[in-house]
C-alpha cells in the first residue's frame, strides 16, 4: 500500500501519481488534480462538480497519503456500501457506518476505527450524530472530513436534508482536519450557503468544473395533450435506442406522479420495451430490484419519480425524458446528466404542458405557507426552469452561466435544439410592449377569479361562460388580441409569468393575479421588457423557443471579465452581511439580482432598483452595501452606457 505522508507534513505533489494508479487510474480527469492539490495546501474547498465527474477521487486518493482515518460523510446507504466495496477490492481500508447494520456489527466496525485499522470511513450524517460515534471521532486522528452532497445542507437548495445541518459541530470538533464539501449542483448562492452552515470562512477555495456535458443534444418540447405527450416520447426513443426489440443503450423517463409513472409504464411495456416503474411507494425490496435489473442491463427503460437516480452509475443511458418540469434547473441538469456518462451522444428532452406553471405553484402551497421565504424561493427555482425552457440562447451555456462555471461556455453547443433551429429574427419592442400590456389588462380583468385560460379567452373574444358571467365580455379588453390564437395567447401569458408579472393563488385550483410590478408594467410605469413567443403557435414537434432569438440575448448572464469579478465581489458582501443578520444569503439577495446588478453596475439608489429582485424594501435595507461594492470594483467610467438600455436588454433576456 502506498505509504501515508508523516503527520503534519502536506504531501509532494510526486505522491500523487502512486497513488492515482494504487485507485486504479492511468491519469487524473480534467480539474481533479487541481482540486487535490488545493485540498492538500488551502485545507478548505468547496467543490461543484456534476454526477459522475470523478468527486469520490478527490477524498479518496488523499486517504491513501494523510495519516489516519478519513471520514466521509454521505447520505446514501447503497453509494456507500458500492464505494466501500470498489475500495476493499483494491486492497484498501475502508469501512461504513449506516443504520443498515445490526447493532453487534456497528460496534466492531468502530472498534476496528479506533484502533486504526481504516483509511477511510463513510458515514451517513444522522450517524455522525450519535454520542458514541461523536466521542469515537473525538478520539481518532482524523486528517480530513468529505461532506458528499453538501447542497443538501442548504434550506434553499433543492434537496434540503435537516440532518446535515449537525455537520457544523463536526467540523469545529475537528479543528485540525481538513474539510472538502462537494456537490454535482449548487448555484452561487447555494455555495455561500453551504459556507455558511458549515462555519467556513466566505474566502475558501471553490472549484466549479465539469459541468460542460457537449454530448447531450439538450431539448425542450411544449405539448398540448396526452397524444403529443406520447409522441413526443415515442419519437426520441426511437431516435436515441432504435427499436424496442434491439435498443442500443437505456432511456430514463422522469414522472411527476407516481400514477403516471405506472401508465406510462404500462404504455410503454405494450410498445414491446423492457420496462420497470420506481417510485417511493414501492416496497424497498421492490425498489432495489429494479435498480439492480437496469444496473444489469436486464431493463432497458425505467419510468420513474425523482427518487430514482442517486447511486445509480450505467454509463450507456441513452436518453433522459422529463414528463413534466422538475422544481429547479438544479434538479433537472443532476437527472438528465445521468444520460450519456460513456462520452457517447446522448439527447435530454424536458416536455412542458399549459398547466405545469399552476400545478407547481399549489404543490408549493400545499407543502408550506404560501406567503413565506422559503415558498417564495421554491417558486423562483421553478421559474429560472421554466425561463430555460422557453429557450432563446444555447441551452447548454445557459446552464452553465447558471451554475457559475463561465469558462466552459462554448458560444453555442450547436447540438441543443435552439442552437440547430435558431433564427435571428429582430423584435419589434414597440409591438412587444403593447402586447405585454394587453396580455397583463386581461389578468387584472380576471385577477383572483380565474386562471390564464380565461385570461386567454378575453383576449381572444372568446365564448366562455365565466366571462359573461361576470360581465367581462362587455370590456375593452374582450377580443384585444383576437388576431393571435388562443394557445399563443396562452404562451403569452405565461411568459408573463416567468416575468414576475403575473402570480398564483389559491391552493388545487389555483388563480391567476396581477403582482405590484405586472401592474406598473400594464400602466407604463415600467418598460414591457419580454421575449414574445413565435409568432404562429408551434407544430407538435417543434421546440420550446425555436426561432424566438432576439436582440440582447445573452443579457446580464454573459458577463464581461469585469462583471464576473463584481459578480465575486456582491457574493462575498452578501454573505458577510447574511452572517451579520443571521439570514440566508439568499434573503439579501438572488444570484439573479448580483448578476443584474454586475451588468448594469449601478450608481445610485434608482438605478439599483432596475436590477430584478431589489424592489424598494431591499435598496433601503442594502442599498448602501451594494453600490459601495459597485463603486470599489467598477467605478463611473466603465459603467456601461445608457443605464434604462442596460436595464432593458438585462431584462429581455429572461
Amino acid at each position: 500500500m502506498t505509504p501515508a505522508t508523516a503527520s503534519g507534513a502536506t504531501p509532494s505533489p510526486s505522491d500523487l501519481e502512486p497513488a492515482l494508479r494504487r485507485l486504479g487510474h492511468d491519469a487524473f480527469r480534467a480539474g481533479q488534480r487541481e482540486a487535490i492539490e488545493t485540498l492538500l495546501e488551502a485545507r478548505r474547498l468547496l467543490l461543484v462538480a456534476p454526477t459522475g465527474g470523478g468527486k469520490s477521487l478527490i477524498y479518496q486518493l488523499p486517504a491513501l497519503l494523510l495519516p489516519g482515518t478519513c471520514v466521509v460523510v454521505s447520505p446514501l446507504i447503497s453509494l456507500m456500501h458500492d464505494q466501500v466495496s470498489a475500495l476493499t477490492e483494491l486492497g484498501i481500508r475502508a469501512t461504513f457506518l449506516a443504520s443498515t447494520l445490526d447493532p453487534a456489527e456497528l460496534r466492531r466496525r468502530m472498534e476496528a476505527i479506533e484502533a486504526g485499522e481504516m483509511d477511510l470511513v463513510y458515514a451517513a450524517p444522522e450517524r455522525l450524530a450519535a454520542p458514541s460515534v461523536r466521542g469515537m471521532l473525538a478520539r481518532i486522528d482524523c486528517p480530513l472530513l468529505a461532506i458528499d452532497e453538501a447542497h443538501c445542507i442548504s434550506e434553499w437548495g433543492h434537496d434540503f436534508r435537516p440532518e446535515y445541518m449537525g455537520l457544523a459541530r463536526l467540523v469545529a470538533s475537528l479543528p485540525d482536519a481538513r474539510v472538502l464539501a462537494c456537490t454535482a449542483t449548487a448555484t452561487p448562492v447555494v455555495r455561500d450557503e453551504i459556507l455558511d452552515r458549515l462555519g467556513l470562512a466566505p474566502e475558501t477555495p471553490q472549484i466549479v468544473r465539469g459541468f460542460a456535458r457537449p454530448n447531450l443534444a439538450l431539448r425542450a418540447r411544449e405539448v398540448a395533450d396526452r397524444r403529443e405527450r406520447v409522441h413526443a416520447v415515442d419519437a426520441l426513443l426511437s431516435e436515441a435506442l432504435g427499436p424496442a426489440q434491439a435498443p442500443r443503450g437505456a432511456a430514463i423517463l422522469y414522472s411527476p406522479t407516481r400514477r403516471a409513472a405506472e401508465s406510462e409504464s404500462a404504455r410503454l411495456e405494450r410498445a414491446g420495451w423492457r420496462v420497470a416503474t420506481y417510485h417511493a411507494g414501492l416496497d424497498a425490496d421492490v425498489r432495489d430490484e429494479v435498480s439492480a435489473r437496469f444496473s444489469k442491463r436486464d431493463v432497458d427503460v425505467v419510468v420513474a419519480t425523482n427518487a430514482f437516480g442517486m447511486g445509480i452509475d450505467r454509463a450507456d443511458v441513452r436518453a433522459v425524458i422529463h414528463l413534466a418540469p422538475p422544481g429547479s434547473v438544479e434538479s433537472y441538469y443532476q437527472e438528465v446528466g445521468r444520460a450519456g456518462r460513456d462520452g457517447a451522444d446522448a439527447a435530454g428532452l424536458l416536455l412542458v404542458s399549459p398547466g405545469d406553471l399552476a400545478s407547481r405553484r399549489a404543490l408549493i402551497e400545499r407543502d408550506g405557507d404560501p406567503d413565506s421565504e422559503l415558498s417564495r424561493h421554491k417558486w423562483n427555482l421553478f421559474l429560472e426552469l421554466m425561463r430555460w425552457a422557453e429557450g432563446g440562447s444555447c441551452r447548454h451555456d445557459a446552464i452553465l452561466r447558471y451554475f457559475g462555471d463561465e469558462e466552459e461556455t462554448l458560444a453555442g453547443c450547436g447540438r441543443c435544439d435552439v442552437c440547430l433551429d435558431l433564427s435571428l429574427d429582430t423584435q419589434d419592442e414597440i409591438e412587444a410592449t403593447l402586447l405585454a400590456r394587453k396580455a397583463l389588462s386581461a389578468v387584472a380583468r380576471i385577477h383572483g377569479r380565474f386562471g390564464l385560460t380565461a385570461a386567454a379567452k378575453l383576449l381572444a373574444g372568446a365564448s366562455d361562460a365565466r366571462l359573461e358571467g361576470d360581465g367581462l365580455h362587455r370590456t375593452r379588453t374582450f377580443g384585444a388580441l383576437k388576431e393571435h390564437p388562443e394557445t399563443w395567447l396562452t404562451r403569452l401569458l405565461r411568459r408573463c409569468v416567468t416575468a414576475g408579472w403575473v402570480d398564483f393563488h389559491g391552493g388545487d385550483r389555483p388563480v391567476a393575479i396581477l403582482t405590484p410590478e405586472g401592474e406598473a408594467v400594464m400602466l407604463g410605469k415600467k418598460p414591457a421588457r419580454l421575449l414574445l413567443p413565435p409568432a404562429a403557435a408551434p407544430r407538435s414537434s417543434a421546440p420550446v423557443g425555436a426561432r424566438t432569438a432576439a436582440r440582447g440575448e445573452d443579457g446580464a448572464d454573459a458577463l464581461d471579465a469585469a462583471g464576473r469579478e463584481l459578480f465575486e465581489a456582491l457574493r462575498h458582501h452578501r454573505l458577510s452581511v447574511a452572517r451579520d443578520e443571521g439570514v440566508p444569503p439568499y434573503v439579501v439577495a438572488t444570484d439573479r439580482a448580483l448578476r443584474d446588478i454586475a451588468a448594469l453596475r449601478p450608481g445610485n439608489d434608482e438605478e439599483l432598483a432596475l436590477a430584478r429582485g431589489i424592489g424598494p424594501a431591499k435598496v433601503r435595507r442594502y442599498g448602501r452595501g451594494l453600490l459601495d461594492v459597485v463603486r470599489r470594483h467598477a467605478p463611473a467610467a466603465s459603467r456601461r452606457p445608457g443605464d434604462a438600455a442596460g436595464a432593458d436588454q438585462v431584462r429581455t433576456t429572461r
